[in-house]
């Protein structure tokens, strides 16, 4: 059986982009994108929009870039959310973690400002956190 190339259409809408937890990195995360999308940052580090793919053999020398080659929702269309066991939006817990400088903070406090966690789950006798007003208890299987 021959099979027909399937067709890829592109990415309509917006991206919902989920995390658990609102910490260092997610909120490092979030705020590079913002950074990217005002243009005060090149997206370093992101394979999908600077990274490239080789086609065929190395002699051949085709490696588009994967953002040419793959239809991918473009950074304007990610939108952000997350569980946290604490209350705290994304910009507070971003300015707890200090990974950002107070430029970048500054630049991306109106997007981070704006995300509030979603009440997580977690079982106490699994983790060494304290109990917080955000966290819901977990209920046992059995």
């Amino acid at each position: 059986m021959i099979r027909r190339p399937t067709k890829v259409t592109p990415p309509k809408g917006k991206l919902g982009v989920l995390t658990p937890g609102m910490g260092a990195v997610t909120t490092t995360f979030i705020a590079g994108v913002e950074l990217i999308r005002k243009g005060h940052a090149a997206p370093i580090g992101s394979l999908t929009q600077m990274g490239t793919i080789r086609l065929g053999k190395r002699t051949e020398g085709r490696a588009p870039e994967i953002k040419k080659f793959v239809a991918l929702a473009k950074p304007d269309d990610l939108v952000f959310g997350g569980w946290d066991i604490f209350p705290d939006n994304a910009y507070q817990a971003a300015r707890k973690a200090g990974v950002l400088n107070e430029e970048h903070l500054k630049l991306a406090k109106p997007l981070l400002e704006s995300i509030q966690p979603m009440k997580a789950v977690f079982d106490p006798a699994g983790t060494s956190f304290p109990t917080t007003p955000t966290r819901r208890r977990a209920r046992r299987a059995c």
